[in-house]
């Protein structure tokens, strides 16, 4: 099959598993697993952070933020686009007893405009405005990147009216590659940051919470908690420090691949896409012939997956198992829709 629904459908390549093999490992509940111990340490540092903690999903990772930064009745500006919001079950509300303001931004970026004006005045009666909820690159909106300059307003306005900020960056490593800006800044504009491994870089499992030393040690009780504290875990964070090391090379290449699809797809009358709007490696486009379910199941016949993101919407998700021949293949399928 080429699969195109998601960048978290990669294979452990055979050199990862060699290197999993090679960890050394312990009990990670008791701190002791020495490869996650080290690599929670390598990955704080490389953003800008004081500490780490491995987690196994993202939605485990983004939980946690939330709960070490808020208390109950808070409230969480967040784009009505955002994994958060979306995905991960609401569990915001069942777990750390919290709200969401879901603001309509643009393709899911928040300006610093609508974060003001979702501001809670400081009444008995209102949510307590409490963090701003931020994703680099954004999902739903089709993989697109903050700027700089976007983020350091964000974190200015936050500052000014006493605000954290969390930043979902489980695609944190495509948007490095599209815009260039280097992996420690983003420690200086958020308060907690969530990087994904099994998106964008292959590994099979884990994302990492960053944070400062007290949050994190907050973070590894709930953690707890919840059911998410393991064992011999070097296995999965060895697998993740080879993701790190080795397959960062190629996300550029995913984004040329995207951008290519994109614009054969632009020549197909079928179809309808944005071409500037493809920024990484998620291309959204619209179906005009049929339905969504009609052209996904033209595609399955001939053992290729896309994924419905919309009344009309279709998602490809880009990543460096797929060779430009698949894509050829799959553009040509879909020229005979």
């Amino acid at each position: 099959m080429i699969d195109l629904r998601s960048d978290t459908v990669t294979r452990p390549t055979l050199g990862m598993l060699e290197y999993m093999m090679e960890a050394e490992v312990g009990d990670d509940v008791f701190a002791e697993d020495p490869t996650t111990n080290q690599f929670e340490e390598k990955i704080a540092e490389m953003f800008g952070m004081e500490a780490g903690l491995f987690v196994p999903s993202g939605t485990m990772g983004n939980q946690l933020c939330l709960q070490v930064l808020t208390n109950p009745g808070d409230e969480i500006i967040i784009d009505h686009l955002g994994h958060i919001f979306n995905y991960e079950t609401g569990a915001a509300a069942h777990l750390s007893s919290v709200q969401l303001w879901p603001l309509i931004g643009n393709r899911g970026k928040l300006d610093t405009g609508m974060i003001e004006g979702a501001l809670r005045p400081n009444n008995d009666w209102d949510p307590k405005s409490r963090v701003v909820a931020i994703e680099n690159t954004t999902n739903k909106g089709g993989g697109a990147c903050y700027t700089k300059k976007e983020l350091l307003a964000i974190r200015q306005v936050a500052d000014k009216h006493g605000l954290a900020v969390h930043l979902d960056g489980a695609r944190i490593w495509n948007a490095m590659a599209a815009s260039g800006i280097e992996s420690e800044f983003f420690g200086t504009v958020a308060d907690t940051l969530l990087v994904c491994f099994s998106k964008s870089l292959g590994a099979p499992v884990g994302s990492m919470i960053l944070a400062s030393r007290e949050n994190i040690q907050k973070a590894r009780r709930v953690r707890k908690m919840w059911g998410g504290g393991m064992r011999q875990t070097g296995l999965l964070t060895a697998a993740a420090e080879y993701a790190v090391r080795y397959h960062q090379d190629y996300l550029q290449n995913d984004h040329d691949h995207a951008r290519r699809f994109a614009k054969a797809v632009s020549d197909m009358p079928e179809f309808d896409i944005d071409l500037s709007e493809v920024e990484t490696n998620i291309v959204l486009f619209t179906v005009k012939k049929g339905s969504v379910e009609t052209f996904l199941n033209h595609l399955s016949r001939h053992s290729v997956g896309m994924t419905q993101f919309g009344e009309n919407t279709v998602r490809a998700v880009f990543h460096f198992q797929i060779s430009m021949d698949e894509i050829n293949f799959v553009l040509e399928i879909m020229r005979n829709y």
